[in-house]
């Protein structure tokens, strides 16, 4: 009997991730408008933010050798900011709206922007195996209607919203 349920539970769960669209990212990103300092408003529980409590910015900066410096930082518990430093590379054929995100070689992860608002001021970043989500902001705090906005993004391509955690 145990056997049967758990056959049955792994079906079901087969059969509602085959129901879920493939995450698509952007058709175009450009670059020089999406570098700069973005805030999390929401993201995903992820391990490598455990100790971030609030105040989490990604900062994107162009590099001479055509990379983007990426510069991760959030304040602790104990009232200290804790800094991550890597480098992103465009996956080629993607509009820059996919990149390959690396803190320490040789690993290497999806960062694939699936929603952008017209005027750069929010971006929903995610991953194709939806474990990863972030909301992004240019500015600390964002209206109704744009979180509104970014959330439809997600839960379109499939997140589960309800993993949400907003700062």
């Amino acid at each position: 009997m145990k056997r049967l349920f758990i056959t049955a539970l792994l079906a079901s769960q087969s059969l509602m991730a085959a129901d879920l669209p493939t995450v698509q990212s952007v058709p175009q990103v450009d670059l020089a408008r999406y570098v700069g300092t973005w805030h999390e408003i929401a993201r995903f529980p992820m391990y490598f933010q455990n100790q971030c409590v609030g105040d989490v910015t990604a900062n994107y900066s162009k590099m001479d050798n055509g990379k983007i410096k990426v510069i991760n930082r959030c304040r602790t518990k104990d009232g200290e900011f804790d800094q991550a430093e890597g480098s992103a590379s465009v996956v080629e054929n993607t509009g820059n709206a996919q990149l390959k995100v690396s803190f320490f070689w040789p690993f290497r992860a999806d960062y694939w922007i699936i929603g952008l608002d017209p005027e750069y001021r929010w971006a929903v970043v995610g991953n194709p195996n939806r474990k990863y989500l972030w909301i992004l902001s240019r500015t600390k705090n964002m209206t109704a209607d744009d979180l509104a906005a970014a959330k439809a993004t997600a839960l379109a391509q499939g997140y589960d919203l309800q993993q949400l955690i907003s700062q």
